[in-house]
């Protein structure tokens, strides 16, 4: 399609990623023109004035179109060095900077024998990695995440071994060996580099923030001099404790704010990509999926995501009302639902083989409850003590295997909707027919026609 439109004279034999390119090419070649223009321009022409603003606004817009081609560069370069993780470690962050890679030498402490390994160094952490064999494309499996914070690097000289430094960490120190001595040093003044700027940023930042905390405490506007004064007037009861008041609430709110851009536990950065952001439905702490579990609570039958400490917390606390209230809803309900199990309550029920894809045959007592004409019901014996699993029947197609679908077992048949497919075998035919019936009338949602084959069979 576009082949012949960048074909026309028009176009001036151009394709349209170069057309696309012209925007971008423009700023920077206005940028040039205005400085020649101003070279050969004379001090005293009345257009100088209007020429050097021309050429500070344009600086300014080359500016901001570079940052923001390195930005995306950055951006595209992190979401590379994930995938090669296979998406081990959260790293695609507006913060964070890949710094520099390469491949590395790992002395064994044992016996010294040398081990290739790979390292990413990043503007706050080190990644060091073990290489996975891949027919296409590099991949790594990270086997250290080490913090710039409280890391150390230095030179060391082992005998028989050449090149070597060590990077020492909170939980591990490493040995390691560059191929070549122009290389270890390249890496241990990288390292060192990025330690001392990473402590720089630290002090600027916390000096920043003492001096916030100082003004959140103190505003400008306030007296601290004429507290006492102020309290001794008539009527100023509770006046001073009001501006502390505001100026906590100020603190607290600055404090919550920034506890809510990192996971409780693990304290990790949250992003839109990889690292979503979850609420503890018991104490309203912000938490990572990795940082959370599931468990029902007291409010309703569902499971609610709650962070770690509550999860572990929830079930050793029977002193708690909402917790024994939620484990005796649990119970209640799980009584109930293995009381639909029991043949008197059920309208039809059997063992079927059971085949789920992915899975193997599993022998499963399959009931259709009379309280529920149109749920099928399926419990296992390694299930003992769970609910059984339900299936809305509705909507399902009931049949026998296609020609292409070969089984070693007989009397096979299948439940389809979507793209789920559920596989039964009965011992024979009869009992194969008389399931095929009963869920063919169900999964059309004829409940009297139903209970009243149900009852016939």
């Amino acid at each position: 399609v576009l082949s012949p439109l960048q074909k026309q004279e028009v176009c001036g034999n151009l394709t349209l990623q170069h057309h696309m390119l012209e925007p971008v090419q423009r700023i920077p070649r206005y940028e040039l023109l205005l400085k020649d223009y101003l070279k050969k321009l004379p001090e005293e022409s009345p257009d100088r004035k209007d020429a050097e603003k021309s050429l500070e606004l344009i600086s300014t817009a080359a500016n901001h179109s570079n940052a923001a081609i390195r930005k995306m560069e950055k951006m595209h370069k992190l979401l590379e060095v994930y995938e090669r993780l296979g998406g081990e470690e959260d790293i695609v962050n507006p913060a964070n900077e890949l710094i520099k890679e390469g491949q590395i030498q790992k002395l064994s402490a044992k016996n010294g024998t040398a081990q290739d390994r790979y390292l990413f160094l990043f503007n706050s952490m080190v990644l060091y990695c073990v290489p996975k064999l891949r027919l296409i494309g590099q991949k790594f499996s990270v086997r250290e995440k080490m913090d710039i914070a409280g890391l150390q690097v230095q030179e060391i000289a082992k005998q028989n071994v050449a090149h070597t430094f060590s990077i020492t960490g909170k939980k591990r120190s490493l040995e390691l060996q560059a191929r070549t001595e122009e290389e270890k040093r390249e890496w241990i003044h990288v390292i060192q580099a990025t330690i001392e700027k990473h402590k720089q940023n630290s002090e600027t930042f916390r000096a920043f923030n003492s001096s916030f905390s100082q003004e959140e405490e103190h505003p400008p506007d306030s007296s601290i001099a004429s507290t006492s004064s102020v309290e001794s007037m008539p009527g100023a009861d509770g006046g001073g404790a009001l501006g502390g008041s505001d100026s906590s609430r100020k603190s607290s709110k600055s404090k919550r704010d920034k506890e809510k851009q990192s996971c409780k536990s693990c304290s990790e950065s949250f992003n839109s990509i990889t690292k979503r952001r979850h609420h503890c439905k018991q104490c309203g702490a912000v938490i990572c999926a990795k940082c959370s579990e599931f468990k029902p609570l007291a409010d309703n039958s569902r499971h609610n995501r709650v962070c770690k400490e509550c999860f572990l917390q929830l079930p050793a606390s029977p002193c708690s009302p909402g917790v024994e209230a939620a484990g005796e809803q649990k119970k209640r309900l799980a009584a109930e639902k293995q009381s639909i199990l029991v043949a008197e309550n059920s309208l039809f029920s059997s063992y079927l083989q059971f085949l789920e894809k992915g899975k193997t045959w599993n022998k499963m007592w399959v009931t259709i409850p009379k309280s529920e004409p149109l749920v099928l019901y399926l419990q296992g014996s390694s299930q003992d003590g769970r609910s059984p699993r339900p299936i809305p029947l509705p909507g399902y197609e009931v049949s026998l295997p296609g020609s292409g679908e070969k089984f070693d077992l007989k009397h096979v048949f299948k439940l389809c909707q979507s793209h789920q497919t559920l596989y039964f075998s009965a011992e024979d035919e009869e009992l194969q027919m008389k399931w095929m019936a009963i869920l063919t009338k169900a999964a059309k949602g004829e409940t009297e026609d139903t209970a009243e084959g149900l009852s016939n069979a």
